[in-house]
């Protein structure tokens, strides 16, 4: 087990702090979790970033498009910053770049040619290309970054072309950041791992190695890429109809293997998703993916080539709702629709929390006749993260005195930090983070400072919608236990004077719509009886000064408790009230007629005094969203008064044993 609480050495004070300048790494997002990789790098007055990317919503985050990290530090010490590093192209590393530049600038972008092509088009769409600077570089190239960051670009080998890790000289020692990677000795584009600079690097020392740790719990190597061409070229040779084929639209060597198995088996490929087909137009322009033009065909002209001699290849590998194979699976697509000789093949793996989505969409196809492909054992997916030895690898290659891992889940930070620990890093010598801790590094030290405020920040489809927790409680709310909205009218002297008018949608429950109109009018006769003082202040000669939206919470969070205790529900409760004048004549509907007996008497302060004295604190209140129609209703509040007091009361069913209690609905 590493240590995680602070680490001192002969320059470190016993709270964590340095006493001399140090280098402060600290990580925004990509740990504990799998994405929006950010992370900080900070010495005196300059900040320099490292990647920017984002993650994909969960099924409880409704609405929400994209998961961005919370860049509150970086916005607070924004003309701190003096560049941004990028490793690769990867969403997960690149896709909060266009947002963040909304809120800051960035003086200038390095990275590699195919991300910095890639982001280009991001920027341009988000309107920000004014914000920075993009420079690309090439394999060894150094880059100066303010007057304390010098960094060398190392060639590495990923899911991804052109991907490196990064050699940053500081002033406190050099520092090894891995990025994404893999050994992979036989790479499809022949750009092998630099191991070399990685050797060199070592023997001079590194002071401290950031590792990627996504599979730090699978034992071995990870297998080349190539390994995957036998397995496809089988299927796509055996398949009697159309080939389906999905896979990440970034992974650029899958997606050319692909290509250039279509064009051995004879056919033609069209191309679904529009990230599958901005992806391979960049990676065809920069020259990383070679194709004869002829081998694509429009999705619409590809309808009549005989289906032995087509191959589709889209997006959707991770489920996704929108993306082009969730709709073939749902009959939902224009152009394509499953055919019974179809074989479709998944080459990729979900990605954690992605899973049922992923299978969903696997069993929606089988229904419909297609043979699908997937699964470990067909041998048609590799992953671009390195395995345990390939982190071995990494660590006997660099010599690091201190390790970090990083990119990855608690479970896989754990497991490579003992990894670490196998090849000679000492265990307090090793940190275990959480996005927002800030490491400590001076020459001899490694130690936590103080925090800083991280946490993630949701989209919405536009990605310029912020969708706070507020927002997102009440959209949950609604996808549990549905919306209950009220109607009330209420004159100026706290009089009822029309019965509330109820609606629910998408609330389960056995209680009929007379039932919970009736409780709806005692909440709120009882907030009229004991609480309208609060809400009504008389003013010299004039109308009295109402607080309708206190009076509404007040009527919102009395019924929001009677459901939980009645129903078992907590719907969203969207409260409205309509103002009438004074002297409107009072309603008197099913509330006098049924007084409730009552065990529970509300007191101040939103708590229940229970029948034997004790005081019993009440359920969280329901959050709302409320209302006030200003709009006087003189006569049809008065007219709907009229209409309905001759309905008959319904007999109401009270537990036994409560105290009977009259209260009177005029004021």
């Amino acid at each position: 087990m590493t240590s995680s609480s602070t680490i001192s050495r002969s320059t470190s004070s016993r709270d964590g702090k340095a006493k001399e300048p140090c280098l402060r790494v600290i990580p925004l997002g990509g740990l504990h979790e799998i994405g929006k990789n950010t992370c900080v790098f900070e010495y005196g007055d300059e900040i320099m970033m490292v990647d920017a990317g984002l993650a994909f919503p969960s099924d409880g985050m409704h609405g929400v498009n994209v998961v961005m990290p919370d860049t509150s530090y970086l916005r607070e010490n924004q003309k701190r910053i003096r560049g941004m590093i990028v490793t690769h192209g990867h969403e997960d590393h690149i896709g909060g770049i266009p947002h963040h530049l909304k809120h800051f600038n960035i003086p200038v972008i390095y990275g590699p040619r195919l991300a910095m092509s890639m982001l280009q088009g991001k920027m341009e769409e988000a309107g920000v290309t004014d914000r920075t600077t993009i420079q690309t570089v090439s394999p060894r190239d150094v880059v100066k970054v303010g007057q304390h960051f010098s960094v060398e670009f190392i060639r590495n080998t990923h899911s991804m072309a052109d991907s490196f890790s990064l050699a940053i000289t500081t002033p406190v020692g050099s520092v090894i950041f891995t990025g994404d990677f893999k050994f992979d000795h036989t790479p499809v584009d022949g750009e092998n791992f630099d191991m070399a600079r990685l050797a060199h690097h070592g023997e001079q020392g590194v002071l401290c190695l950031f590792s990627d740790s996504t599979n730090a719990e699978v034992p071995g190597f990870c297998p080349p890429e190539r390994s995957v061409f036998p397995a496809l070229d089988r299927h796509i040779a055996q398949a009697e109809g159309r080939v389906i084929i999905t896979t990440f639209a970034s992974s650029i060597h899958r997606v050319s293997m692909i290509l250039e198995l279509a064009l051995k088996n004879g056919r033609k490929v069209g191309l679904l998703g529009r990230s599958m087909l901005n992806v391979i137009a960049k990676a065809r322009e920069l020259g990383y993916m070679r194709a004869p033009d002829d081998l694509f065909v429009p999705i619409k002209q590809i309808r009549d080539m005989p289906d032995r001699e087509t191959l589709l290849l889209m997006t959707g590998s991770q489920g996704e709702p929108l993306a082009a194979l969730s709709r073939i699976s749902r009959g939902e697509h224009q152009h394509v629709q499953v055919k019974n000789s179809d074989t479709i093949i998944f080459s990729a793996s979900p990605i954690p929390g992605n899973t049922i989505s992923v299978v969903n969409t696997i069993d929606r196809l089988m229904m419909l006749g297609a043979k699908v492909v997937y699964g470990k054992g067909e041998g048609i997916h590799v992953s671009g993260h390195g395995f345990q030895e390939d982190h071995k690898l990494m660590l006997a290659l660099t010599k690091p005195k201190f390790f970090v891992p990083v990119h990855g889940e608690h479970r896989m930070l754990i497991c490579h930090s003992k990894t670490a620990q196998s090849m000679g890093v000492a265990s307090d010598n090793i940190l275990i983070l959480d996005n927002g801790d800030v490491v400590q590094l001076s020459a001899d030290s490694i130690s936590k400072g103080d925090s800083v405020k991280a946490g993630i920040e949701l989209l919405d489809a536009s990605r310029n919608g912020i969708v706070d927790a507020r927002v997102l409680k009440e959209r949950q709310q609604l996808a549990e236990d549905g919306v209950v909205t009220v109607l009330a009218a209420i004159s100026t002297d706290g009089v009822m004077v029309a019965p509330p008018r109820v609606n629910l949608r998408g609330v389960v429950t056995a209680a009929d719509p007379r039932k919970m109109s009736l409780w709806t009018e005692r909440e709120i006769s009882w907030v009229l009886e004991n609480r309208w003082k609060q809400f009504s202040r008389q003013t010299d000669g004039k109308a009295p000064e109402v607080d309708w939206m206190g009076l509404q919470r007040e009527v919102e969070v009395g019924l929001g408790r009677r459901m939980r205790r009645e129903l078992q529900v907590e719907p969203l409760l969207l409260c409205l009230v309509q103002p009438a004048p004074g002297g409107t004549p009072a309603y008197k509907g099913m509330a006098d007629a049924e007084p409730e007996d009552r065990s529970v008497t509300r007191i101040r302060g939103d708590r229940d005094l229970a029948s034997n004295g004790r005081r019993t604190p009440a359920a969280a209140p329901v959050k709302v969203a409320a209302a006030v129609s200003a709009t006087s209703t003189t006569k049809t509040v008065a007219d709907q008064a009229n209409d309905q007091t001759q309905s008959e009361p319904e007999s109401a069913e009270v537990p036994s044993g409560r105290t009977r209690r009259r209260r009177s609905a005029a004021a």
